[in-house]
């Protein structure tokens, strides 16, 4: 099996979100808690989409990715100095670039590799990008903290 319609369905319904909300980012960017904004949190998931690219590839290329499932806390926080230095636009085109990215890289996967991505239990966290993508969403949509 090829990874599931509703999975990628969802990631198009988040990346169609995130283009509307990138469509209408000004110059100004909204402080949501917790020392993250609304371009901290574009540029998070900017990073987060990349990061599934390059396991993708390495899940088309050997079957398998080295990822060590890195603590999420950590590479936030260590990060987080970095993405606050992004204009709120900056960071909305990083996303949106990332999501595409990822949303066809997904959508490239032949059923052999979904599986096996699905099989070890990464499947939420490679294939179903548009899962993390709504969680940010909504709380940039709702101002709530990250």
């Amino acid at each position: 099996m090829a990874t599931p319609p509703a999975i990628l369905a969802d990631n198009a319904a988040q990346l169609r979100r995130l283009q509307a909300l990138t469509a209408r980012l000004d110059t100004g960017d909204r402080d949501l808690g917790s020392g993250w904004t609304i371009g901290v949190v574009l540029a998070h998931l900017a990073f987060w989409d990349r990061r599934a690219v390059l396991l993708l590839a390495q899940w088309r290329k050997h079957g398998s990715a080295a990822d060590d499932h890195p603590d999420d806390g950590i590479l936030n926080d260590a990060l987080l100095d970095e993405w606050r230095l992004l204009t709120v636009r900056q960071a909305g085109e990083l996303a949106l670039s990332a999501a595409k990215a990822v949303n066809a890289a997904v959508e490239a996967l032949d059923s052999k590799t979904a599986d096996a991505i699905i099989a070890v239990g990464d499947g939420n966290t490679l294939l179903h990008r548009g899962a993390h993508r709504r969680e940010h969403l909504d709380q940039i949509e709702g101002g709530t903290a990250v």
